[in-house]
């Protein structure tokens, strides 16, 4: 099948650099220099690519992204801006551009947006494979799973804000699955894991000899992440010196690791998100608002587990489903009070939070269906007279390491009931020994005592 593209620009020597450009990728080409003749051969042919200037005679390169959007929304348009023109190609890409490049063109730059262009002429429908890591049926899922179709066609910087455990890793990996770079890197980082210290060298790579302990090359995330997608989670919590030098990277996309003279040139698309507000850092002078422009040129926003209606219940049987098989268990039902105490619950670690909750409620079931006081939600335990009582969280811990550590605290305390048998601790939490020992082992509890493990047959 060929490939046809439509080249828009008022200047005849870009045009014929554009159509030499892309004829030597075997794409046919067809040129105008202005929005009517643009118009008239949009018309005319069908087209799987568009790259158009953005001052025209007769209007803006806009005007063609917008018709485009509208009337053909399966060709991909790239716009051409003036250099130093960042607010412009911004512009371009929350109307609906794809991808832009700056005059004077850099050919290997425009060989690589034509190339993720192409890719796209032809769009693959959304695999099943998206089900099994995004589910959900509700209204809000389901406007999520068309933005993430959307968004992987672009090349537009993404900011993916939701609450802490909402899944945030997971839309960017499919925003990168489901686009033209997905045989290329993804590479995840999270901000505030890295030392301060280590950031520049982290980000950027360094030469071996330019700092003391820098004993060899080191290839930065964004070489590491070239032609791919590199994500930034916990975007909130770069330093603001580190945040200047983001900037200059995304801005100018090339990087210069510590000790080299040259600067390299890096073609990554870009994806941030955090669980702060982000636009709230701003006004607190924690985050730079230049680069909260251009971080969140486009915003995808995963809605919290509780405004998610019966998804709550689809996805606690779910992993049900999948834990069981995991243990070798029999599959216990939720019972009708325990589905409704979850629908109630305002799940403040959304997603991950459920996940630990039935894990846990897994644990203290020794029937056959999950009643509420296996469920352990906050409201419950404080009314649950048999069970030993805990410290408020301070807000240090992260609400999964609170809830953790309550788990860890009931089967320490059966355990130091029995004398550490664990058998015995096993009938007291009312759980199998099987289920005992995977517990165990998950909280670096198993001390590979001798306990008589031939009970495990009659449990």
């Amino acid at each position: 099948m060929t490939t046809l593209a439509l080249i828009i620009d008022d200047e005849p020597d870009i045009r014929e650099l554009l159509e030499i450009t892309l004829e030597r990728m075997n794409i046919e080409c067809r040129s105008a220099d202005c929005v009517s003749s643009a118009l008239s051969l949009l018309k005319k042919e069908t087209f799987q690519l568009c790259l158009t200037d953005m001052h025209l005679p007769d209007g803006s390169g806009l005007e063609i992204v917008q018709t485009i959007q509208k009337l053909y929304p399966q060709t991909p348009v790239a716009v051409i801006t003036a250099y130093g023109s960042m607010e412009m190609a911004v512009t371009a890409l929350k109307t609906g551009a794809f991808d832009f490049v700056s005059k004077p063109v850099e050919l290997s730059r425009l060989r690589d947006l034509i190339r993720n262009a192409v890719k796209l002429a032809q769009p693959a429908p959304l695999k099943a494979e998206e089900d099994s890591r995004l589910l959900g049926q509700s209204a809000s899922m389901i406007e999520l799973k068309e933005t993430i179709r959307k968004l992987a066609r672009s090349q537009a910087p993404v900011y993916i804000s939701g609450e802490s455990g909402t899944g945030k890793e997971v839309v960017a990996r499919l925003i990168h699955d489901f686009g033209p770079r997905v045989e290329k890197p993804f590479i995840p980082v999270n901000c505030g894991a890295i030392p301060s210290e280590l950031m520049e060298s982290e980000f950027f790579g360094h030469k071996k000899g330019s700092f003391t302990g820098a004993t060899e090359d080191k290839q930065g995330l964004f070489q590491a992440a070239h032609e791919g997608t590199l994500f930034l989670d916990e975007v909130a919590d770069l330093p603001l010196t580190m945040q200047v030098k983001l900037l200059r990277a995304i801005q100018e996309k090339t990087i210069r690791p510590i000790g080299h003279a040259k600067e390299i040139s890096v073609n990554v698309r870009l994806l941030s998100a955090t669980h702060k507000d982000l636009a709230a850092e701003v006004a607190a002078g924690r985050f730079r608002q230049d680069l909260f422009y251009r971080i969140n040129v486009i915003q995808a926003r995963i809605p919290p587990l509780r405004d998610r209606g019966d998804d709550i219940i689809y996805l606690a049987n779910t992993f049900l489903t999948k834990l069981s098989a995991e243990w070798g268990i029999t599959q216990p039902k939720l019972s009708a009070s325990s589905q409704t105490a979850l629908k109630r619950y305002s799940f403040p670690g959304n997603v991950r939070e459920l996940q630990n909750i039935l894990e846990r409620a897994l644990t203290l079931c020794e029937g056959q269906e999950i009643l509420p006081e296996h469920l352990q939600l906050p409201e419950q335990s404080a009314n649950a007279s048999n069970l030993p009582s805990f410290t408020t969280n301070t807000g240090n811990d992260s609400l999964e390491d609170y809830l953790v550590n309550i788990e860890k605290n009931l089967i320490v305390k059966a355990l130091d009931d029995t004398r550490w048998n664990r058998t015995a601790a096993a009938k007291k939490l009312g759980m199998s020994f099987r289920s005992l020992r995977y517990r165990l082992k998950k909280l670096g509890l198993d001390d590979d005592s001798s306990d008589d493990e031939s009970d495990d047959q009659s449990t």
